[in-house]
């Protein structure tokens, strides 16, 4: 006897779905880590189990182990090629392991759940529509399109799919807590816009457990005639005895499908941290019970979609610090590097000459070499209250994970200092603390998108601030490598990515200079080019012969071999700086010179050497 629709069935039943997969593979012994989704095609059996384990402890709606079976999940272990066979087995599996009363769901998980919210959610659509053409091909009888922390993401997955099929969609979104969506939506408002871009039913999961989802729903406006959904964590996961684990126990799910019910949910499931028991116990607890009708609560949720409720970024105000003043003229950035013991007074009176000469910004290393130096948000702020100096902070993807990065960068917006650089940072193991951990959560191109999310008026997760943060955020280039074009389209996803400014690593010579101006003219974003003045004729030596891509002319190492070291070396390694200079300047406005060991002098030199220059060419 073939089943009824499954909206239709939902008018008069309440359907009883599964529960983790994920939660009960691991306790079948498959480690964290591995591609779960895969295993359709390499353990069938195994998935097979799990759905069996459901169905025969009362679930009717089973969902394909498809949850990350699109592109970019399965890229992350070389599977992007095999997202339809996973898919179609997957929904085979599901079929063929559980009876033909059970609703089979083909399962779409938000692509990117759980990261950095992504405000452009470029190849989305085709990555949505790949994985349900190859559900809808295998015949499921539903798509269940869960976890969706932004409405504009799960929107899109709808914009999509809907026109392939006729079959139910569930739409369900993910909080981050009660009552909103992580890009700012009201729940009333997120499930009205789902319903209006064509899903059957929608509803809440994950994230959050049983008594935070209830709270959610009791104060949410569902759209008339629409089943309600509800598939809660086992609570939240915790640390007990040395192993993370979920608090909810299954006589607590069996109490809160009732008050799930009360509330007139048709669609009862569970996700992270359930398992059969649980599911049994709510199949057992409203086994023979008919719904209820939901009844919305008196005082509808703020009315209408927001199409945008934040107040135009920064990109769109006007241009701020180093950005204003390199349309206007030449502009010079001085890197001046924090000291490596607690007295700051060397600093402090180098910063002060540097700013006498003329520099327009300061920028402090991030313990660059990852060698430990004080720290540049101190130094920064101390410069900038002290002696009205405008700092340049670096700040390196290797010594904070994501939640120390924003504390630190909301530290910064909160110091007034909002120019910043972002690096990839050395390894810790190559500083003078080998033994300590390199973070490295996300890359440069992760923290510039980041740190403009934040200019948006949203957290890393997504979450909306009362505020915006005002960033000016700069990339670094090393043009010394040798596919130089590589490092050009490296440079190119930086800028999409919303670098501002460009900074690049030091250059010794004419022709790269050159190179890099032909390389890059095509960017519409300022570039500083980086040059270090030469302190001795070892110090030429050792970056001639030791640092990968970086030579330096003949003429320049028999010119500095005349000194070897002393205040005559330098003197001529300022002096070679300042033909670079020369050369510098013809094709870019912004010139970036870095401080070697502390001589400050040197820079300082560079600095009035520049605006000099500069006054003659204007």
């Amino acid at each position: 006897m073939k089943k009824e629709n499954l909206k239709t069935h939902l008018e008069k039943n309440i359907l009883i779905g599964d529960g983790a997969m994920a939660t009960w593979l691991y306790r079948l012994g498959v480690p964290i880590g591995v591609s779960y989704e895969e295993l359709n095609l390499s353990n069938a059996e195994l998935i097979g189990t799990v759905h069996q384990a459901y169905y025969e402890a009362g679930a009717r709606f089973i969902q394909t182990n498809t949850y990350g079976a699109h592109r970019d999940a399965l890229a992350k272990h070389g599977l992007q090629d095999k997202v339809s066979r996973i898919n179609r087995a997957a929904a085979q599996i599901a079929r063929s392991s559980v009876g033909e009363d059970a609703y089979v769901a083909g399962g779409i998980g938000s692509i990117n759940a759980g990261r950095v919210r992504d405000i452009h959610m470029k190849g989305y659509g085709e990555q949505f529509e790949e994985q349900a053409s190859a559900l809808l091909f295998a015949d499921v009888d539903a798509i269940l399109l869960e976890t969706f922390l932004d409405l504009d993401e799960l929107l899109l997955a709808l914009d999509v799919i809907r026109p392939l099929t006729d079959i139910p969609i569930v739409a369900q979104m993910a909080t981050m807590e009660v009552g909103t969506t992580r890009d700012g939506y009201t729940l009333s408002q997120a499930f009205r816009e789902l319903k209006k871009a064509g899903a059957d039913v929608v509803g809440l999961n994950c994230r959050l457990g049983p008594a935070e989802i209830l709270r959610s729903i009791e104060r949410v406006v569902v759209p008339d005639d629409t089943p309600l959904s509800v598939f809660p964590n086992a609570g939240r996961l915790g640390l007990a005895d040395g192993e993370y684990s979920y608090a909810s126990i299954p006589q607590y799910f069996g109490d809160s499908a009732l008050r799930f019910r009360a509330q007139g949910a048709r669609l009862i499931g569970g996700c992270c941290g359930t398992t059969p028991e649980h599911i049994r116990m709510m199949a057992q607890v409203l086994a023979e019970r008919e719904p209820l009708p939901r009844i919305n609560p008196e005082i509808e949720e703020e009315e209408g979609i927001h199409t945008e409720i934040r107040v135009s970024s920064p990109d769109k105000k006007s241009k701020q610090g180093i950005l204003q003043t390199v349309t206007e003229r030449h502009t010079v950035i001085v890197e001046f590097d924090p000291p490596r013991e607690l007295d700051t007074e060397k600093f402090l009176q180098g910063t002060a000459s540097l700013q006498d000469a003329g520099a327009d910004a300061i920028t402090l290393a991030d313990n660059s070499l990852a060698t430990t130096r004080m720290s540049n948000m101190a130094l920064g702020s101390i410069m900038k209250n002290r002696l009205g100096a405008e700092p340049l902070l670096h700040i390196a993807c290797r010594d904070r994970n994501l939640i120390g990065q924003q504390s630190h960068l909301m530290g910064l917006h909160a110091l007034g200092i909002h120019q910043v650089l972002v690096v990839t940072g050395d390894p810790a193991r190559f500083g003078d603390l080998p033994g300590s951990s390199s973070v490295f959560d996300v890359s440069s191109f992760d923290l510039i998108r980041m740190i403009k999310q934040l200019n948006e008026g949203f957290t890393f997760s997504g979450k909306l601030l009362k505020q915006q943060a005002n960033f000016v955020v700069g990339a670094a280039f090393n043009p010394h490598v040798r596919q130089f074009d590589a490092a050009v389209r490296r440079l190119e996803k930086k800028v999409e990515a919303g670098a501002d400014f460009i900074m690049t690593q030091p250059v010794y010579d004419q022709k790269t200079i050159e190179m890099i101006h032909e390389g890059t003219k095509h960017l519409d974003i300022p570039i500083f080019i980086g040059i270090m003045p030469l302190s001795s004729a070892r110090n030429a030596e050792f970056l001639h012969n030791e640092v990968p891509g970086i030579k330096i002319s003949d003429e320049a190492r028999e010119r500095m071999s005349r000194f070897q070291a002393g205040a005559e070396a330098r003197q001529e390694g300022v002096a070679i700086a300042r033909e670079l200079v020369d050369v510098a300047m013809e094709y870019f406005k912004g010139i970036y010179l870095i401080t070697p060991f502390s001589f400050y002098e040197m820079t300082a030199d560079l600095t009035r050497y520049v605006h000099e220059k500069s006054r003659v060419l204007l």
